[in-house]
């Protein structure tokens, strides 16, 4: 089993993930958000391959992309070459100086499972923002999603990229474990002209959350809870988080 996150089969995700996400929707979102708290500059948690920071790196706006896989980093400089990439851990990285907004994209807050992560993370990201500094991110809503996922659900998603055909085979289901979690299982393949060709499988456990659970996390790490912002996107009912460091 690989995902697509690594060794080659990150350049699938990036073509994949050009379809399933409107990239200028999403800079708009977010540099709208940014710009209204007045702030200069950002660091995007989760930038994958690169297709936001694209929009960042040619706008007035500051950026650094940092991500957990080095291959999706090191795709991020191939596409983005006047762009500054590191590889990180959303619990343990250090910038050379505070910035002064941080986004998380992409629902990467899904794969937070356990709440010392998330106390790690959200402590992280704290020290690494100036005064007053700006947080945003998108998470999955429990109260909807759990609900229509309920005894199992398969989801059918397309793309198209460069006169090439993908399409990814999901099912979802809640596990009854702790936390809202629940178990996203994921076949990848390729059309061609005379075949299909499956690339690969995936294998996760995400996590969903409820808007208390965030307020509370928010507050014992020392953000203040500026707004929820109700947004639709792919597959997913979710939220966006904006919070204000203390």
């Amino acid at each position: 089993m690989q995902s697509l996150y690594s060794n080659g089969f990150e350049k699938v995700y990036d073509e994949m993930y050009q379809s399933f996400i409107d990239y200028d929707d999403e800079y708009k979102f977010y540099s709208n958000l940014i710009n209204k708290h007045k702030k200069s500059n950002v660091l995007e948690i989760g930038c994958g391959s690169g297709n936001l920071a694209k929009r960042f790196i040619n706008s007035t706006l500051g950026y650094i992309g940092l991500d957990l896989s080095e291959d999706m980093v090191r795709l991020s400089k191939l596409k983005n070459p006047s762009g500054t990439f590191i590889q990180g851990d959303i619990t343990k990285y250090a910038l050379k100086k505070p910035l002064e907004s941080t986004i998380i994209t992409g629902r990467t807050s899904s794969y937070l499972l356990s709440n010392k992560t998330i106390h790690s993370a959200l402590k992280t990201i704290h020290n690494n923002l100036t005064v007053d500094g700006i947080l945003c991110f998108d998470f999955i809503d429990a109260n909807r999603f759990i609900k229509s996922i309920k005894g199992g659900k398969k989801v059918y998603h397309e793309a198209y990229f460069d006169n090439k055909c993908y399409y990814r085979e999901s099912y979802m289901k809640d596990n009854n474990l702790d936390n809202f979690m629940f178990n996203w299982d994921s076949a990848y393949y390729q059309k061609t002209k005379s075949e299909t060709i499956k690339l690969t499988e995936d294998k996760s456990i995400v996590r969903a959350f409820t808007k208390n659970e965030w307020e509370l996390f928010l507050y014992l790490n020392n953000f203040e809870l500026l707004e929820f912002i109700d947004r639709k996107s792919y597959a997913f009912d979710t939220y966006v988080v904006v919070a204000k460091k203390i």
